[in-house]
């Protein structure tokens, strides 16, 4: 087999031990997988796949074409999407028995049209703003929309649900706010003739605040082995990014490297080069501060990275063509990781991983 140019190794062995920890972490309730953003870049359909086989029995996406996505690769299990722009047709997805978000009469006015053009009624959450000030029903709204909902045959309420700003910071006020107002809007729902379940817990209040698991806990980034709160949770990476050596040769003492020469040889050394960069998800901003895994350890990154490769310095050690190298991955043996990616360049490992999701990266599975 050739030696990979840029690839994606996704160890779903790990993936179903997350889902798997986090499930028994909330045993009193449901656990939905967030699939969202293919996967967190993992790959969406597989991922979906290995979580429900591990112990979850929902599916989270963010959009409704990213939920029939999975209905298409047949998927049947529960699925809720709950971000579309104003004037989406929800017919496929009530048609697909999609569960759908609504934040607005407006919304759920929409949702309604589509149940009735396809003869059947619509499973709907209601999202309330608790304090993210994002998507969700402002409080002042949230009576007209429950009354509005409760009496719209269309539509079947199945839940409220809600989001946390602040929960990977362990002991921030705000989680208990907005606690606070998710529970004065179940309070209102009920009142307003509704029997719904309850879901506001993400991967960090899942791992941290069992008070919040109510019915239904929403793990995403934990999913995929990384942690949002310092607390330390057995949780496996899932993702290792990797290429291999293209070239390598001998370079003097004096001479330098990579665009601008913005690094020059101490001495006489060995240059592997790279045939990954920033087209490939390697942040330029890693320039002079990375390091990968090539012949059994650590080795810097020297030079600017560039659009198709980086250039590692080897020093004295022999460095073959072909030889594996590890950009990131779990971090068991040395290895740089998606979290030391992110910690460098200011950013959260979220972003890292979901930006492994690129044409000429290849995606394969374990």
């Amino acid at each position: 087999m050739a030696a990979p140019r840029a690839e994606v190794v996704i160890d779903l062995d790990n993936l179903r031990h997350n889902v798997s920890f986090l499930a028994g972490l909330a045993p009193g309730a449901d656990t939905m997988a967030v699939v969202k953003a293919d996967g967190y870049g993992h790959g969406a359909v597989e991922v979906a796949r290995a979580a429900l086989e591990a112990g979850a029995s929902w599916l989270g996406s963010c959009s409704l074409v990213e939920a029939l996505h999975l209905r298409n690769a047949g998927i049947t299990a529960p699925v809720l999407a709950w971000l579309d722009p104003v004037g989406t047709d929800y017919a496929p997805g009530v048609a697909a028995d999609v569960d759908l978000s609504a934040s607005s009469v407006r919304q759920l006015a929409e949702i309604a049209e589509a149940a009735r053009s396809v003869g059947r009624q619509a499973r709907v959450h209601l999202k309330i703003d608790t304090g993210l000030s994002r998507n969700g029903c402002a409080a002042d709204d949230w009576g007209a929309l429950v009354e509005k909902a409760a009496a719209t045959p269309e539509v079947r309420v199945h839940a409220i649900w809600s989001h946390l700003a602040c929960a990977d910071e362990i002991g921030h006020p705000a989680t208990d706010a907005q606690a606070e107002r998710f529970d004065d809007a179940y309070r209102e729902a009920v009142a307003a003739g509704l029997e719904p379940l309850r879901h506001i817990a993400n991967s960090a209040a899942l791992l941290t605040r069992p008070d919040l698991h109510f019915d239904l806990v929403r793990p995403g980034i934990a999913v995929y082995g990384l942690n949002p709160v310092p607390e330390p949770f057995d949780l496996r990476p899932v993702m290792t990014f990797r290429s291999s050596v293209a070239f390598a040769k001998r370079i003097p003492a004096g001479e330098s490297v990579s665009y601008g020469l913005s690094w020059t040889a101490k001495s006489d050394t060995t240059l592997a080069l790279v045939p990954v960069g920033y087209a490939d998800g390697v942040p330029r901003s890693l320039s002079h501060r990375m390091h990968v895994w090539v012949a059994g350890r650590r080795r810097p990154v020297v030079g600017r990275v560039c659009m198709d490769q980086v250039v590692v310095d080897c020093g004295d050690d022999v460095v073959a063509e072909g030889d594996e190298v590890v950009l990131f991955g779990t971090g068991a043996h040395g290895e740089p990781t998606a979290r030391e990616w992110a910690d460098i360049t200011g950013t959260i490992d979220y972003e890292i991983v979901t930006g492994m999701y690129r044409p000429r990266v290849a995606r394969t599975y374990r």
